[in-house]
């Protein structure tokens, strides 16, 4: 649960900074364009704070790390937002101080979007494998309702 809580405040930091960044790197620049740039803090605390809080909560209730995919969701959904969010802060640098940003980057951006895609797969196959099954729900229902 700790690495859980962990990567969600370590994304809600980075989110923030990033915001910072944008605001002062487009102000000295005095630049009033758009770029990719002015997203990063939005996508970092989305993908990466948020997510991770809405895991934690999820480990409360279904132990989450107990599962055998857990750690390959962690890790590479983790390396996934890296990669996409370290393209999307380049491409919109390279925006913001006027220069091209070249088709390279479009392609790692892309490999880092599929290794979200990946993590989330090893995640929802994970979450899928720590449900209870049909019978223990209802077997918890009818507990429930008889108190």
């Amino acid at each position: 649960m700790r690495k859980i809580y962990v990567a969600a405040h370590v994304y809600m930091i980075l989110g923030l900074i990033s915001g910072l960044y944008y605001r002062e790197l487009t102000k000295a620049k005095d630049f009033t364009g758009d770029s990719q740039l002015g997203v990063v803090h939005t996508h970092i605390l989305a993908l990466g704070m948020l997510f991770f809080l809405i895991v934690l909560a999820l480990e409360k209730l279904f132990t989450l790390t107990d599962g055998k995919l857990f750690n390959a969701f962690f890790w590479v959904y983790n390396a996934g937002l890296a990669l996409t969010v370290g393209m999307m802060l380049l491409r919109g640098t390279m925006v913001v101080l006027g220069h091209q940003p070249g088709a390279a980057l479009d392609g790692i951006s892309g490999l880092g979007h599929i290794t979200i895609t990946l993590g989330l797969i090893f995640f929802f196959v994970n979450l899928g494998k720590r449900l209870p099954a049909k019978t223990e729900e209802a077997t918890l229902s009818s507990d429930r309702t008889s108190s």
